[in-house]
């Protein structure tokens, strides 16, 4: 079957997911739609048979985010092929792809393949330093040149059956990470912080504070922030990051289900 459409919803609070999930659209077709779903709710969108459609999101404690998941979720196939990326900062990617598998699954796409690729840690800087870097570009493409053959193969979606991929249902509990981001004396409270927070967990009419209950702890709000107001206390995260950085600094290499 030959894709000439393409669309790809990408989760991405801090750039790196998109920095993946790009270039791999572009690859199988270019000028493919990019819709940014991690600041806005997703209309309900349906897609036909004939279509591509591209998940992509980082994972955090080997789970797809939650606000994610949700949006994902309300996007629906008719057989529609499936890409479902998932980019972690090289700890393990663990239930994430299958998650997502089963998100596509579950709301009428066929998943045609799944990657798993790395990009430096949102929060633990010095792990996965520069990622993707040029080999994980060139692993991108690699994949979706796989992944055009695999579909010029097919004689339509229903080739497509359920795919094997990495992780364990029920998924792994994941309650999220005490390191949460707060702002500081520098905070000047221009609301930039609150109205790209994908989680909702600053109020718009104090900025200044983060609802610890909600926020994700994405880091999109220190990204973000034109003063460099935001961060996560500095001496959490030294005592955290070297034990970490440690245990999970060795190179790991991009991973694929076809």
């Amino acid at each position: 079957m030959e894709i000439t459409k393409l669309t790809a919803f990408i989760f991405s609070p801090t750039g790196t997911t998109a920095a993946v999930a790009k270039p791999l659209a572009g690859a199988l077709v270019p000028g493919a739609r990019i819709v940014d779903l991690t600041c806005a709710d997703a209309e309900e969108e349906r897609f036909g048979p004939d279509e591509l459609v591209l998940f992509a999101a980082p994972v955090y404690g080997g789970r797809i985010p939650a606000p994610a998941a949700e949006r994902f979720a309300r996007l629906k196939g008719e057989g529609t092929p499936a890409l479902l990326v998932a980019v972690y900062g090289n700890r393990d990617y663990d239930d994430a792809l299958l998650e997502l598998c089963d998100i596509a699954g579950e709301n009428g796409f066929r998943p045609a393949g799944a990657g798993a690729f790395l990009a430096e840690h949102s929060i633990f800087h010095s792990v996965a330093r520069g990622r993707p870097d040029a080999a994980d570009l060139e692993a991108v493409r690699t994949f979706a040149a796989q992944v055009r053959e695999k579909l010029s193969r097919a004689e339509g979606p229903e080739a497509f059956g359920p795919l094997s991929v990495k992780g364990n249902r029920p998924y792994r509990e994941f309650s999220g990470v005490p390191l949460k981001p707060q702002a500081d004396k520098k905070c000047v409270k221009c609301g930039v912080c609150a109205k790209n927070c994908p989680a909702g967990a600053i109020l718009s009419d104090n900025p200044a504070r983060t609802d610890n209950s909600l926020c994700i702890s994405c880091m999109r709000c220190v990204k973000v922030c034109p003063a460099g107001a935001r961060r996560v206390n500095g001496l959490m995260l030294s005592v955290a990051e070297k034990p970490f950085a440690k245990k999970f600094g060795a190179r790991r290499e991009p991973e694929w289900f076809l």
